[in-house]
């Protein structure tokens, strides 16, 4: 009889490492089909993510703006200023512009109280719309 008991010990513990590995290789499988599925959950959000393609387009600006001190402006440019339709503003900074095409303008920022404005005169003393 103990023949029979060293063989049936040896059948329960090779039944026994048998269970385990296959519950060990379950359970790999498990975690790696589960680490699949997630990954392929977040490549689907990513791909759902993706919008259709937009155009960015760059617009180089073509003009150059240059500070200029307020008592350098023309004296057409400050005739303007104080005249009686641009008395009450009060010009803060000034710049010269020169367009692509070489056309240049002041452009005078104005205050009057709480109100900013800025103003567009020509080197002539004529206001530019």
């Amino acid at each position: 009889m103990a023949h029979w008991h060293y063989f049936e010990t040896s059948l329960i513990r090779i039944n026994y490492n048998i269970f385990i590995n296959l519950k060990h290789i379950t359970m790999k499988n498990f975690i790696l089909s589960a680490a699949l599925l997630v990954f392929a959950g977040v490549s689907t959000v990513n791909a759902n993510e993706i919008k259709s393609p937009v155009a960015i387009i760059a617009q180089q600006d073509s003009s150059a703006k240059v500070p200029v001190k307020l008592e350098e402006l023309p004296q057409p440019v400050q005739t303007t200023l104080k005249a009686d339709a641009y008395k009450d503003w009060v010009p803060t900074t000034a710049f010269l512009i020169t367009n692509a095409d070489k056309s240049t303008y002041y452009q005078v920022d104005v205050k009057k109280g709480n109100e900013v404005a800025f103003l567009k005169v020509g080197q002539d003393g004529t206001v530019i719309q």
